[in-house]
């Protein structure tokens, strides 16, 4: 049985952090009902390669919802959403602060409709604050939040990530935690609940480790000065194809299996010593040593130490590692024509209940007129809807 078939979601979020939130959700079985602009679609759709009419980050990030557009400045739109949360128990919106109040839709007026409603708002600061309404993206978030102040090389510019961590992490991860918080919430005492994401605050809260330290003792984390981002020999190491193998074996029994595979028990001696000096040289030592062999004879090397060391993949490599295959992350996922695509899977894995994989992302629209023939509103409201722009 699906985790979340009980659950009705209406999602008024684009592009990443809302999508990629309310498709944990769809995976894991709720009903999540798109409201889009019919006139401003999702950035998303925009984005190629596309898979027939449809992007295919979008397909990924909407796999498992149906879509309706709507005019949100309509007045018969905002009806058919006023309707709609009679029965959908759960909101999910990105936009700034203060935009749906203005256009009728804010949590006080909605929850007027439905007391259990529980509306999670997604934004880059939250709903408080003097950069409540400030633009922002993930490198901003990332910023602010102090995380980029210790990350990279010592003396180089802050790193771009490869995924975008605050979105993902901070805004979708975050936001699905807040929203079946408070279902559980919802659960115990019948109330729903406004639930106020801010990726900013989540970013913050990830200072956990050197955070925690410059808090208790004043000590602040420079780039480069950290066991873990550069300071010690937990690192990245060239090859002699170019390429990189990491090195995290920090516990003693993956450091001595480290260093006895490298080196013997004299790289072992050497690297043990825990002064700044030494541990340069160590690092060093270890550079020259990497740099000998290609990553594929590293990687055979390392196969069966069991010492924190492995490869760099790229991604494609990584769709065929034997982990990543074994835990079936990668699904077949229906597409409206009879064919399917490849898409990254759910990650969760439970014993009761599986993910599923219904249809991906469907183009804009799509189910206009499922929804008004399901939804038991008076003809006078779906004639206006149909007979004005509130639809498109």
């Amino acid at each position: 049985m699906s985790a979340l078939k009980n659950l009705k979601v209406l999602d008024f979020s684009t592009l990443l952090p809302g999508p990629f939130a309310t498709m944990m959700l769809a995976d894991l079985g709720a009903n999540v009902l798109r409201i889009e602009s019919p006139t401003r679609p999702d950035m998303s759709r925009q984005l190629p390669p596309f898979l027939g009419e449809v992007s295919s980050k979008h397909a990924a990030l909407n796999r498992n919802k149906r879509a309706i557009t709507l005019d949100l400045k309509n007045q018969y739109a905002v009806e058919l959403v006023e309707a709609l949360v009679t029965e959908y128990d759960i909101l999910v919106e990105q936009f700034r602060p203060g935009v749906m109040d203005r256009l009728g839709l804010g949590y006080e007026r909605l929850k007027e409709i439905n007391p259990r409603l529980i509306y999670c708002a997604i934004t880059g600061y939250g709903q408080t604050g003097p950069y409540r309404h400030r633009a922002g993206h993930d490198n901003n978030y990332l910023s602010v939040s102090g995380i980029n102040g210790y990350s990279g090389r010592e003396g180089e510019r802050p790193p771009l990530m490869g995924t975008q961590v605050a979105d993902i992490a901070c805004g979708s991860l975050h936001g699905v935690v807040g929203v079946l918080a408070a279902v559980n919430h919802r659960h115990m005492t019948g109330e729903g609940q406004f639930v106020d994401i801010s990726m900013t605050d989540a970013a913050f809260s990830l200072n956990v480790m050197h955070g925690t330290d410059y808090l208790a003792a004043g000590l602040e984390p420079a780039p480069g000065k950290e066991m873990l981002n550069g300071g010690g020999f937990y690192d990245y190491y060239e090859t002699r194809d170019g390429r990189y193998m990491s090195v995290g074996s920090l516990e003693p029994q993956f450091f001595e299996r480290l260093c006895i595979t490298l080196g013997g028990k004299e790289l072992l001696s050497q690297g043990s010593k825990q002064d700044p000096a030494r541990q340069k040289a160590f690092k060093s030592t270890l550079e020259d040593i990497f740099r000998t062999k290609t990553l594929e004879e590293w990687r055979s090397i390392f196969d069966d130490k069991d010492a924190c060391v492995e490869p760099v993949l790229r991604f494609s490599e990584a769709c065929n590692h034997e982990q990543i295959k074994d835990r079936e992350m990668l699904a077949s996922v229906p597409l409206p024509d009879g064919f399917s695509v490849k898409q990254i899977a759910h990650p969760i894995k439970m014993s009761r209940s599986e993910p599923e994989y219904r249809h991906a992302g469907v183009k804009l629209g799509e189910h206009n007129v499922d929804i008004l023939d399901e939804m038991a509103i008076n003809s006078s409201l779906r004639e206006s809807l149909l007979s004005t722009r509130g639809m498109g």
